[in-house]
């Protein structure tokens, strides 16, 4: 996708689809849904206004595929951010709730009948999610997740199976089956990798023994992180980095992207400014209207760590 200087475009969100992390935006003049690259962006941007608009929804292409739509109206959001129209037709939101009896379209349950995998994630703050992924998204999955250490640790037959293990293992061992967006970034200005071993190592022992126990075979198998978030995920003492201080959703900004993990980005000022990088969530942009341009930060001071 060609991003055209002083054009109207609705902010999706990155999608690790392809292994890459690629921002999706679609252009509010034509609708249509384009793909641009992440990592080395220069990105000028300014929100037009505070409203936030629907984002669509995921529909199947075949069997295993699952692809973002774009809203046809471009209606402001409502539930979830998304339109009436776009909620009703997306299938894919009874995902959560197929092993519970919930209504299940054709196409959900055909995605549903694959194999499915069982994981554990564990994020900067040294807290550990337990997840489930389709084995058609199993990589995609963690990528977009953004944690520091992943371990798949049971392969179940189906979406169906999979979802009442995950249920057993959070309600047994209280593990979180989500983790807030907010949490992950203020973790990634400085954390212990040490810790997040010892905690990610402990969750995965916990479950091994609750599977076990319940007669399902466990297994250990690592979730290889992507290139592109190493600089994110190994914290180094030495250049500082900091959450970068202002609104994504008000005035203008500027920077060039480093590193992704997940949604969040290590980026530096486009104007110059201080070489310090800032980590910031560009999924805060979800459903807002953008002008792409020569757009720059405001000047930012940052203080040093004292110690």
């Amino acid at each position: 996708m060609k991003r055209e200087t002083g054009r109207q475009y609705l902010w999706h969100s990155i999608t690790w689809a392809a292994r890459v992390p690629t921002l999706l935006l679609a252009d509010t003049t034509t609708g249509a849904l384009g793909q641009v690259e992440v990592m080395s962006l220069q990105l000028g941007l300014k929100v037009v206004d505070r409203a936030r608009f629907c984002t669509g929804r995921y529909g199947f292409t075949d069997t295993f595929r699952v692809e973002p739509r774009a809203c046809p109206q471009q209606a402001v959001a409502e539930r979830g951010g998304q339109c009436a129209t776009c909620l009703e037709r997306d299938d894919f939101r009874f995902a959560h709730q197929v092993h519970k009896s919930g209504h299940v379209p054709p196409a959900l349950a055909a995605y549903m009948a694959q194999p499915h995998w069982l994981y554990i994630a564990t994020f900067a703050n040294s807290v550990s999610k337990v997840g489930t992924a389709a084995a058609s998204r199993r990589t995609s999955r963690l990528d977009e997740q953004g944690p520091i250490r992943a371990t798949y640790i049971a392969q179940a037959p189906n979406g169906h199976a999979v979802r009442r293990l995950e249920d057993t293992l959070s309600r047994e061992l209280g593990l979180a089956q989500t983790i807030r967006s907010t949490a992950k970034l203020a973790a990634l200005i400085a954390f212990d990798h040490d810790h997040v071993d010892a905690a990610h190592d402990k969750a995965v022992d916990r479950t091994h023994a609750t599977l076990t126990a319940a007669g399902v075979a466990p297994e250990r198998e690592a979730w290889t992180p992507p290139p592109e978030s190493h600089a994110l995920r190994n914290f180094p003492r030495s250049p500082e980095r900091a959450i970068y201080p202002h609104d994504l959703r008000t005035g203008e900004h500027g920077f060039s992207i480093e590193a992704c993990s997940g949604s969040h980005v290590m980026a530096r000022l486009s104007s110059g400014a201080d070489d310090i990088p800032y980590v910031l969530d560009l999924n805060t942009l979800k459903g807002h209207r953008v002008l792409i341009g020569n757009y720059t930060s405001p000047r930012t001071t940052v203080q040093g760590s004292l110690f």
